[in-house]
């Protein structure tokens, strides 16, 4: 499988250093598409706050991907749903970390969630 990163320079805005406009994916032979996943233990309860939740969905996540033979280095797409704009920061940090540092194309929504505890929500699309 082959990634080839697209970012326009001319006629869009620029695209920042975790970020890409958007990513050809080459020769994938399996796509995963991950549910809206939360910082919850597995119990089902919340982390404590914001970081433990973090913590807890890329827990989740690469446990997620590691059932399908994946890794957080499949992930092609990403879309966080965060409670409040103030997470977004702490969110795209934890993104860049849990993803070393790789650009995937990413969006971040302010919306609801179905429980007031769950502070983020994040899914992905993987290939491989």
């Amino acid at each position: 499988m082959e990634l080839v990163p697209h970012n326009p320079t001319d006629g869009v805005y620029p695209a920042s250093d975790d970020y890409v406009h958007a990513m050809e994916v080459r020769g994938a032979s399996r796509l995963l598409f991950v549910a809206g996943t939360m910082g919850l233990d597995p119990a089902g309860r919340p982390g404590a706050g914001l970081a433990e939740q973090l913590d807890l969905i890329w827990s989740n996540i690469r446990t997620i991907l590691a059932s399908a033979g994946m890794t957080v280095a499949n992930i092609v797409r990403l879309t966080s749903y965060l409670r409040d704009s103030s997470y977004a920061e702490a969110n795209a940090a934890a993104r860049v970390e849990a993803l070393g540092g790789r650009p995937v194309p990413t969006t971040a929504i302010v919306a609801a969630t179905l429980v007031s505890d769950w502070l983020v929500e994040i899914e992905v699309i993987a290939a491989g």
